[in-house]
């Protein structure tokens, strides 16, 4: 996964795991927070990432989610369970999972073969 998307995907996670409504995001890998608003709940997904700038919205059943980013032009899915996530981005062929810890999310991209960490 790219840069933008990562943070995406851990914002929205994080904000449907943990219930917290907020802003921004802040990105360790990048040392800096990320703007990002917009709608989370269990049946709609609908943010606007200010720092690409892009959005990515979808639906969902609460538990499974089917998104789209128009920031990088690729549908991913994303499922959560408990504290835990996964899913799969088909613009880079990657699969990520993570958890999330109050406000603190860390995603793990199959693709890239690290783990990122994130604070909402």
């Amino acid at each position: 996964m790219k840069t933008n998307g990562r943070a995406a995907v851990a914002y929205i996670a994080g904000r449907l795991i943990s219930r917290v409504n907020t802003s921004h995001i802040y990105v360790y890998a990048e040392s800096k927070y990320f703007a990002m608003t917009g709608t989370v709940s269990g049946t709609t997904v609908s943010i606007y990432d200010h720092t690409q700038p892009g959005f990515v919205s979808g639906s969902g059943n609460g538990k499974t989610f089917s998104l789209f980013n128009y920031g990088e032009g690729s549908h991913l899915t994303l499922s959560v369970s408990g504290k835990q996530f996964q899913g799969y981005d088909y613009g880079t062929g990657s699969h990520f999972s993570g958890n999330v810890a109050g406000r603190s999310i860390s995603l793990y991209d199959y693709r890239e073969q690290k783990h990122f960490n994130y604070t909402i």
